[in-house]
C-alpha cells in the first residue's frame, strides 16, 4: 500500500467516524428535543452533513468510479429531498394543532398571513359537483351493441 492510499484510506475513515458521530447526535435530537420545529432542525441539519461525510468517506475508501458515481447520487438525493421534506413538515406543523410549541418562537412570520396558495386543513371544503340525471359521476352505465361487454365510462351518452 502507497503512502498516498494510506492518506485517502486515513481521510475516509475520519470522515465515516465524524458522519456517524453527526448522525447519532440527530438521532439524540429527534428523541430529546420538545417540539417539531426543533426535531426538524436536528433531522435535517447534522443529519444531512453526516450523511454527507459518510458518502465522502466511502468514496474515498472505494475510489472505482462506478462506485463513487452511485455515493455521489446518495448525497445529490439527499441534498435535494432534505430541504423540501422540511419545509412541508414545517409549514403543516405551523397549520396543524398540535406539535408546535410557539413560545419557543423567536419570529413567526406565518401568523398574520393567511396561506392561499395551499388550504389548510381547518378550510371550508367546496361542495361536491352535482350528480347528472341521478347518477354519481364516474360510475359505469351499460350499453347496448354488438361486441359490447355493457360496461362504459362515457360521459357523452
Amino acid at each position: 500500500m502507497s503512502t498516498g492510499e494510506l492518506v485517502l484510506d486515513t481521510i475516509g475513515t475520519v470522515a465515516i467516524v465524524l458522519g456517524v458521530l453527526l448522525t447519532f447526535v440527530a438521532s439524540i435530537g429527534l428523541l430529546s428535543l420538545p417540539d417539531v420545529l426543533s426535531r426538524m432542525h436536528a433531522a435535517t441539519k447534522p443529519q444531512v452533513v453526516g450523511l454527507l461525510l459518510i458518502v465522502i468517506g466511502g468514496a474515498l475508501h472505494l475510489r472505482t468510479s462506478p462506485d463513487v458515481w452511485m455515493l455521489l447520487l446518495v448525497g445529490a438525493f439527499q441534498l435535494v429531498t432534505a430541504p423540501v421534506t422540511a419545509h412541508v413538515v414545517g409549514r403543516l406543523a405551523h397549520r396543524g394543532e398540535g406539535g408546535l410549541r410557539r413560545d419557543l418562537l423567536y419570529v413567526d412570520e406565518l401568523a398574520d398571513r393567511p396561506d392561499e396558495a395551499d388550504p389548510g386543513p381547518d378550510d371550508q371544503e367546496e361542495s361536491p359537483p352535482p350528480h347528472r340525471n341521478g347518477e354519481a359521476v364516474g360510475r359505469s352505465r351499460r350499453r347496448g351493441g354488438a361486441g359490447s361487454d355493457g360496461a362504459s365510462l362515457d360521459s357523452d351518452e
